[in-house]
């Protein structure tokens, strides 16, 4: 399978940085992402991936079901928020939004996450479980509030069962400590967010 995922990975590699290079023209603000959250469904319902869209407003989740799908869940994150940057570079994707940037690599997390979406869309015959393509509305300003909102709607919609915990398994942090978010107590969906979240985008794993 590695090898198969590496081929594809050339394959698709062009088409990516096209869409990373669009996200980074047509920037957004925090709670104002409306086109991108559009633009991700768009890309999401082109390869015949199911999802919803307008969690918490703008956030979207794609599903791809592998074989045994509830044998296991991972959830894969990439937040799309641009900056309240004026852009200095001097490309032909430079962005188009005076006074807005994709600074701190949102755009590229975004363009990942499709890339990923597409190859194990075309290889989930071939392995085991469910994978939750986290597609994550603002990261900065207020966090907690908005966060909370989509982590417990994201729940709710996925069926993230009640005592289940998201671990982060790799990338770097703003705070220590395992535990983003942990749902309990029967049938009602709660969040105890611990003081932040992730900086980068990172690989979550939903334990039972």
């Amino acid at each position: 399978m590695k090898e198969t995922i590496q081929e594809l990975s050339k394959e698709i590699y062009q088409d990516t940085v096209g869409i990373r290079r669009h996200l980074h023209a047509n920037p957004e603000l925090s709670y104002q992402e409306v086109k991108t959250g559009k633009y991700i469904a768009n890309q999401l319902d082109s390869l015949g991936i199911d999802y919803e869209h307008g969690i918490a407003e703008n956030g979207v989740v794609g599903l791809i079901k592998g074989k045994n799908p509830d044998k296991k869940v991972i959830a894969l994150r990439a937040d799309f928020d641009a900056l309240p940057i004026i852009e200095a570079n001097d490309v032909p994707y430079k962005s188009k939004v005076h006074g807005v940037m994709h600074a701190c690599g949102h755009d590229a997390h975004t363009a990942s996450l499709l890339g990923t979406a597409r190859i194990l869309n075309q290889i989930k015959n071939d392995f085991e479980g469910t994978v939750k393509l986290v597609h994550y509305l603002t990261k900065t300003g207020k966090v907690r509030s908005v966060n909370e909102k989509f982590l417990v709607q994201v729940g709710e919609i996925h069926s993230i069962p009640d005592g289940a915990e998201i671990f982060i398994k790799e990338g770097d942090r703003i705070v220590p400590g395992d535990i983003i978010a942990k749902w309990s107590g029967g049938g009602k969906k709660t969040t105890d967010i611990v003081q932040g979240l992730p900086r980068v985008s990172a690989l979550f794993e939903v334990k039972n």
